[in-house]
């Protein structure tokens, strides 16, 4: 793992990874997709609250690899999934840090999903 360039270069740009003991589940489309009590959550400036699932807890079996790739200057290059609910198919709608930056080494194995840019996607933070 490498340091991050963009923990060096904007070093006041908060990305705050912390272990989360609370039950979180996503449902999609009404169907539970992932359930877990070892997630992290990931606090970003300007950005969402992002919730980092460990594979293990989640349905890989319902997300597809997507060709879309992105880099993020703090965490590191994101590989996209697809997920597919019978008939119904989410393009990009989740994303994993297979080989991130060390600061933020946590997140590797971990899955995230974009609960604020779809609609049929719902992720509930238990007490």
């Amino acid at each position: 793992m490498n340091k991050s360039p963009g923990h060096q270069k904007w070093p006041e740009h908060k990305v705050q990874d912390s272990p989360m003991e609370r039950r979180i589940t996503v449902e999609i489309a009404g169907q539970r997709v992932a359930d877990s009590t070892h997630v992290v959550r990931v606090d970003e400036d300007q950005h969402p609250v992002r919730y980092y699932f460990p594979r293990s807890d989640v349905k890989m079996e319902l997300l597809e690899p997507s060709s879309t790739v992105t880099k993020c200057p703090f965490k590191g290059t994101a590989h996209y999934f697809n997920v597919k609910l019978g008939d119904k198919k989410l393009e990009d709608a989740v994303w994993t840090y297979e080989d991130p930056y060390e600061e933020h080494a946590d997140l590797q194995d971990r899955v995230a999903f974009y609960d604020d840019k779809l609609p049929d996607i719902h992720v509930q933070v238990g007490a």
